[in-house]
């Protein structure tokens, strides 16, 4: 599959959060939307979307503050919120 793809592949131990650093992180973002006291079976499908989409459209400082959506599409919107520089 790696070959077909033209990547590699990683594998991070069980209970090694430190290797997966953005996974943690994301999930920490995603936690600002769904706490974890929060059943996910109740979980709209509108939740979700809204979710999702104010994440992809979150300015990230890895990617020199560019949304995830601008540089999966390799477009620029327009910011909504002021950053610190």
């Amino acid at each position: 599959m790696a070959r077909n793809l033209e990547t590699q592949i990683y594998f991070a131990h069980p209970y090694a959060s430190w290797e997966r650093g953005l996974n943690e992180h994301t999930n920490g973002l995603i936690r600002q939307y769904f706490p974890k006291h929060r059943d996910l079976t109740t979980v709209t499908h509108a939740e979700i979307e809204s979710a999702m989409n104010k994440l992809n459209h979150r300015p990230r400082k890895p990617l020199g503050f560019r949304t995830p959506y601008e540089v999966f599409f390799n477009t620029k919107t327009s910011l909504t919120v002021a950053l610190q520089s």
